[in-house]
């Protein structure tokens, strides 16, 4: 899902509402769980409770929220038990999104609110490779943001950047970088998956 613009306006308006730069806020917010982003720029305030209210004003603020294209192909080449969901955002507003979008719930979802530490940390991505039963080495990332990318390469994860919300020189940590899920082509020979960008 391109989730950018609304994620962008309701921080920047909650922002506002608050008396804190914007601009500090827009730093840090995208690929980063809204608990250390709360955190960080507002320490003074309860974050769980800006959290609660930041995450259903994006639930319900749906302009421009897109589905980006090859998302569907690209989920339905790859088996059901094979991959996982690994998100910055808590479950609620993660299943709002794909449910509104149409596309399929994963089997395994890691969403911020499962997690103690948050991306940049690895823990989101060990989380998920134990769920999906598989060694770290033998995952692969698909990350907009450089926090995502960071996390997934501390795992041990080999890394796909994607520059549907930063440009490709922030997301140099990855192993490839790729404007678009539909360059990803998956196919199984021998019941292993093939990746080719």
């Amino acid at each position: 899902m391109d989730s950018t613009g609304s994620v962008a306006r309701q921080w920047q308006k909650w922002a506002a509402r608050k008396g804190i730069d914007p601009e500090k806020v827009m730093k840090i917010a995208h690929g980063v769980r809204a608990l250390e982003i709360v955190k960080a720029v507002a320490p003074h305030l309860d974050a769980e409770a800006e959290v609660r209210e930041i995450e259903e004003l994006e639930v319900n603020d749906q302009h421009g929220v897109a589905v980006m294209p090859g998302a569907s192909d690209l989920v339905g080449s790859v088996p059901d038990n094979r991959w996982a969901v690994v998100t910055s955002g808590r479950r609620h507003l993660a299943e709002g999104r794909l449910q509104w979008a149409m596309l399929p719930l994963p089997r395994i979802m890691v969403p911020a609110d499962e997690v103690s530490r948050g991306k940049p940390d690895p823990e989101p991505y060990l989380k998920a490779a134990e769920l999906l039963g598989v060694a770290p080495r033998e995952c692969l990332v698909i990350e907009d943001a450089p926090a995502g990318i960071r996390a997934a390469r501390a795992a041990g994860m080999k890394v796909i950047g994607l520059t549907s919300t930063y440009p490709a020189s922030e997301l140099k940590d990855a192993d490839v970088v790729v404007e678009a899920l539909r360059q990803i082509k998956v196919s199984q020979m021998d019941g292993k998956l093939r990746v080719k960008v």
